[in-house]
């Protein structure tokens, strides 16, 4: 009798590994879906809080089924417990990281190497209120101190080359970053351009701004998302690899 309910409880192996394949299906979907226009972000966002749950449930169902199956001795129940923890552990650490992310960067949402005086949106302007943007278009200046704590790095670059030559070579490193042009001036010295987040499909303007400084050409780049309080460091993330397939000089 005993042995007949070891080897009924020990199928907890198999269900704890179900909850934690269920959680990577979940975690897989988060993204993808909305990319896809089947739901909102703050869904996928919801989707991925989700996988840490259902990774904890996976992790003790599956540490109860693989005890009775190591007492019964049942080498596949036992092995599908061992995944099923694995997996469980692995997502129930999804939460975490994010928070780990979100804490580690400052709670904004745009990053500009020009601060006091940020490159503006113009043909984009369009693009933004057809995609019903919840971020306003203007630069927040409350971000300029939190951006200079958290990231000194983004700072303007400088090209010593003719105009003509710094703005194609602008263009060409904004086109080499995978971004959509959207507009294109040459007498303003403007590039503006739409970035796509590989995970959720999240649009995000870029605007870059190539003027005569001198005898070297400045060039600033403004990166800001569309929704969302906080970018875990996405536009920062951007604008430093666009500064380093530019290259130049850091200012």
């Amino acid at each position: 009798m005993a042995a007949s309910l070891r080897q009924r409880l020990s199928l907890l192996s198999y269900l704890g590994l179900i909850l934690a394949l269920a959680a990577g299906l979940t975690l897989l979907a988060s993204g993808p879906g909305h990319r896809l226009g089947l739901w909102h972000w703050r869904t996928g966002f919801l989707m991925m809080a989700w996988v840490g749950t259902i990774g904890i449930w996976a992790v003790w169902v599956s540490l109860a089924g693989g005890l009775f199956a190591v007492f019964g001795k049942m080498k596949a129940r036992t092995a599908a417990a061992l995944a099923g923890l694995a997996l469980g552990f692995l997502m129930m650490s999804v939460p975490q990281t994010r928070q780990q992310v979100l804490r580690s960067v400052p709670r904004i949402h745009e990053v500009s190497t020009d601060t006091e005086k940020p490159p503006q949106f113009q043909a984009i302007l369009a693009l933004r209120k057809s995609a019903k943007a919840a971020n306003p278009p203007e630069y927040n200046a409350k971000f300029a101190p939190l951006q200079k704590k958290a990231f000194p790095d983004i700072r303007p670059a400088y090209l010593e080359a003719p105009p003509q030559a710094a703005f194609d070579r602008a263009l060409a490193a904004a086109a080499a970053m995978g971004w959509n042009i959207v507009a294109s001036d040459r007498a303003s010295g403007r590039i503006e351009a739409v970035a796509t987040t590989f995970w959720f499909g999240f649009q995000d303007d870029v605007v870059i701004r190539v003027q005569r400084e001198g005898e070297r050409n400045r060039v600033d780049v403004r990166s800001k998302s569309r929704v969302g309080g906080s970018d875990f460091g996405t536009n920062a993330k951007r604008v430093r690899a666009y500064l380093e397939a530019l290259g130049g000089k850091k200012g």
